[in-house]
């Protein structure tokens, strides 16, 4: 029971960072590729696109969903026995030999790094069971996250089937997830990693195949190659600089390399991340109820160009007092939202809290019992 509540508390934290995202601000940026995003990672503004919601085939930054769901499977420290099946998977490949015995993490370095179909399928198969139970837990990972024009039909991307696809939107959606991950940021920002070889003299030692990471981009911090046929290139690629972070993802991009570049430095020279609420006590609430009780568990940032700075502005909308409720006593947890519109659109809503005084004598239940409250809207009038 408690696990059905865990994940509906995570998919509906998920589901809201994505709300309300504002319109594009045109800017003078031309891609090479058929798809193309660059979103702000904290607040999941989209800063161009191009194309965004078409499906279109992915090739291999498909991994990301299967590097995330194998760190999240919490078996990284498992030895993994290669199959024969994950031998014989086509195309790029970190040489893995049939009944070899490896470490998973080792695995999704392989993945990430060198782009290793056989370790694709050997994740698979130990985190699903078999390649098949990977794939359905994708499709509901993808599910929980709002990917809505995605499907996954395998674990490396390969174009094996005809419905496997998703758009350059939900690939922003995934990394943007995937990034929350600390496991995640460390494997994908990886130039060079050392993988243990227990049955030669020597290690494998695998280079990352993003040029952007390795030689070309200083702000990047990583991201996923990808290429068939039929795909085309593909690329994710994740840059930060003076504390914003941005996302870049490119389909079908003969030139892709350049186009990510392009992005960046267009979103790095036009926006500059303010902060539009800081983290704490909340100021500027009248009530006298309220007043000084109030506060945000995280400050809130959004990325705005210097002509936007004054089209920003903050409404509180608070739960209205009741006449029975006492200064420690009735007040739910959470007393109202804190909304964030620039030029007359949302483009935040964070919660707001209501400090309660610590009280020696108040139970673990009725501490709770006041979130509930709260959450299911009971004395509230919105």
């Amino acid at each position: 029971m408690i696990g059905k509540w865990k994940r509906a508390i995570c998919f509906l934290i998920t589901s809201l960072l994505w709300l309300n995202i504002p319109q594009k601000i045109e800017a003078s940026v031309s891609v090479s590729a058929s798809s193309a995003i660059l979103v702000e990672q904290d607040s999941g503004r989209i800063l161009y696109e191009k194309d965004a919601f078409t499906k279109r085939r992915i090739a291999s930054i498909t991994k990301i969903m299967t590097a995330i769901l194998a760190i999240e499977s919490g078996k990284l420290d498992e030895t993994v026995k290669v199959s024969e099946r994950a031998v014989r998977a086509e195309g790029s490949s970190i040489f893995l030999k049939p009944g070899e015995k490896i470490k998973l993490e080792d695995l999704v370095y392989g993945l990430m790094l060198r782009s290793g179909n056989d370790a694709a399928v050997a994740i698979a198969e130990h985190v699903g069971g078999s390649i098949e139970g990977f794939v359905y837990l994708m499709n509901k990972k993808a599910e929980e996250i709002g990917m809505s024009n995605t499907h996954f039909a395998n674990p490396h991307g390969l174009d094996d089937h005809e419905d496997h696809y998703s758009t350059a939107y939900d690939m922003a959606l995934l990394t943007r997830y995937a990034m929350m991950n600390n496991k995640y940021r460390e494997i994908s920002g990886t130039k060079i990693y050392r993988a243990p070889n227990p049955d030669e003299s020597w290690d494998r030692i695998w280079r990352n195949k993003n040029r952007l990471l390795t030689e070309m981009y200083e702000y990047c911090t990583g991201g996923k190659t990808g290429y068939t046929k039929r795909a085309k290139r593909t690329l994710v690629t994740t840059a930060e600089k003076d504390g914003m972070n941005l996302i870049a993802v490119t389909l079908n991009g003969p030139d892709d390399w350049n186009d990510h570049i392009q992005m960046y430095e267009m979103a790095f020279n036009l926006y500059k991340l303010a902060e539009i609420l800081p983290k704490g006590t909340v100021k500027g609430v009248r009530n006298s109820f309220y007043k000084n009780n109030l506060y945000l568990n995280h400050r809130v940032v959004f990325p705005v160009t210097e002509e936007e700075k004054d089209k920003v502005r903050v409404e509180y909308k608070l739960i209205k007092p009741d006449k029975k409720w006492g200064k420690e006593c009735g007040v739910p947890y959470i007393a109202g939202k804190a909304i964030v519109y620039l030029d007359e659109k949302i483009v935040s809503s964070q919660p707001i809290y209501y400090r309660i005084p610590e009280k020696k004598d108040e139970s673990f239940f009725d501490f709770f019992r006041n979130i509930f409250t709260s959450v299911i809207g009971v004395k509230s009038n919105g």
